[in-house]
């Protein structure tokens, strides 16, 4: 019964209104950002400040949006050679897009700015919301299912992923099914998670250490899947700049996490 287990998206299209499609992509990465969210302010108010919570509420809508826009940018900036001759495609995210780590980069940014604004720690912040972006990430690379990318190399494992004809690369236009790397990686975002919320009351004594451990784990395992991918478009050095980008990260997280220590 296993050998004849298949992911197959049902199409990028939930249903639509008045004749405008709504996207599967665009419903779970807003229910992603919600969960996301929801917990990072359970846990700021829960194990750090109760009384300055509120003021998470005020900036999170512009937090999500920052967000986004980073995430959208630097996708455009890794995929230039497409977006260069097809500039007006890059406000239309609604059929995907979006890239985490310009997602992280631009909302430890934005945190930070944020932390000195509203006069919070910024260490306490990075744990909260870190915590909770890793919960989204795992919700959200469902979304890559649903658009039927985000998909490794070809498969017969019995949990194998159907990609269509007109989403497979060229090289591997003769093969049906392919590793579900997005699936890889929602699994290990939500151990990760896990890992982070049972270590979440005892590191919270030294904010930033959750955050340095978000950034080690997350871009280990974000180096591990992407060497299953096919659809890396830009290589430093011929590595993909998405690995590339995660030693940095890595090497980041460990830096600051031997400051803090």
């Amino acid at each position: 019964m296993l050998n004849n287990f298949v992911f197959q998206s049902p199409g990028d299209v939930a249903f639509k209104i008045f004749g405008f499609p709504i996207y599967y992509y665009g419903i779970t990465i807003s229910f992603a950002i919600f969960v996301g969210y929801l917990v990072a302010y359970y846990l700021f108010k829960k194990y750090y400040d109760s009384e300055k919570a509120k003021y998470i509420l005020d900036f999170s809508p512009y937090l999500i949006l920052l967000g986004i826009i980073g995430a959208r940018i630097y996708y455009c900036a890794v995929n230039y050679q497409y977006y260069f001759y097809n500039p007006m495609q890059i406000f239309n995210i609604r059929q995907g897009g979006l890239s985490v780590h310009g997602m992280i980069i631009f909302g430890i940014i934005s945190l930070y700015i944020f932390a000195k604004y509203y006069n919070i720690g910024f260490r306490k912040l990075a744990d909260s919301f870190l915590c909770g972006c890793i919960i989204a990430q795992s919700i959200g690379r469902w979304g890559n299912f649903f658009n039927s990318e985000a998909f490794g190399t070809p498969t017969n494992l019995p949990w194998k992923l159907y990609i269509p004809p007109s989403h497979r690369p060229l090289e591997y236009l003769n093969f049906e099914y392919f590793h579900p790397t997005f699936l890889y990686e929602s699994i290990l975002d939500l151990v990760i998670f896990l890992i982070l919320l049972l270590l979440f009351k005892k590191l919270s004594k030294t904010p930033g250490k959750i955050a340095c451990l978000y950034l080690i784990l997350y871009s280990a395992a974000r180096f591990a899947v992407e060497s299953c991918r096919t659809d890396s478009i830009l290589n430093l050095a011929g590595m993909p700049v998405a690995q590339v980008v995660s030693i940095i990260l890595i090497v980041a997280g460990l830096v600051f996490l031997f400051m803090i220590k």
